[in-house]
């Protein structure tokens, strides 16, 4: 089997997230909430097929995108860090090459069609979501960066970016100096480490979003 892991594999084995998730418990002061951040202009216009959470791998394929490996997961949570369930979590991104699920991107022509640059996944009791996805790359104009979008019960809670911690980018990036230098900058600014036991380099993420509401049922 080709080192990276077959997307029916993959998705029964999501408890893999676990290793990656903090432990869930009631914080004494409220938590920062994320900055909302652009949705921009290339939220995709043409949903792919498949939009499950393995975006290295669509429907059952066998070339997986190029890219650097990387699992991204974390939480979403209330200003009060309790988890809310049933959140739907979007992500969207370019792929190696700078092109996008979009008819308007850049560098179409040489758009990787095994990267399936959109997926979904539904939270859990304790507000976990994992994807399988490439390490973002820059574009002319933009540092490396994932589009989240997180909705509920039919309503969008809230749209941000992620970006790679440390990457000199960042400083000449307009949207991310827009935000406040500190806990904001910080909040949406994460390490893309080694994966612990990995044999092919893959890496790990962990971001948290804390949304500005008190979770229902």
């Amino acid at each position: 089997m080709n080192h990276l892991l077959h997307r029916r594999q993959f998705l029964r084995n999501l408890g893999l997230g676990a290793a990656f998730l903090a432990t869930p418990g009631l914080f004494a002061e409220e938590l920062l909430r994320t900055p909302r951040q652009a949705e921009g202009p290339f939220y995709p216009d043409h949903l792919p097929l498949d939009t499950d959470n393995d975006l290295l791998v669509i429907n059952d394929r066998m070339t997986p995108a190029v890219g650097e490996v990387t699992y991204m997961s974390g939480r979403i949570l209330d200003a009060r860090g309790e988890p809310i369930r049933n959140a739907v979590v979007e992500i969207w991104q370019c792929d190696h090459r700078g092109a996008y699920l979009h008819s308007q991107t850049g560098n179409r022509d040489k758009q990787d069609k095994n990267f399936q640059g959109f997926g979904r996944f539904v939270t859990g009791s304790t507000g976990e979501y994992l994807f399988r996805t490439i390490k973002p790359v820059p574009y002319p104009g933009r540092s490396p960066h994932i589009h989240y979008k997180v909705r509920r019960g039919g309503k969008d809670l809230l749209t941000t970016q992620c970006y790679i911690k440390g990457h000199p980018g960042n400083a000449n990036d307009g949207i991310w100096k827009n935000l406040r230098e500190g806990r904001e900058r910080d909040s949406v600014t994460v390490a893309f480490a080694p994966l612990p036991g990995a044999k092919a380099g893959e890496l790990m993420a962990k971001f948290d979003l804390v949304m500005g509401l008190t979770p229902a049922g």
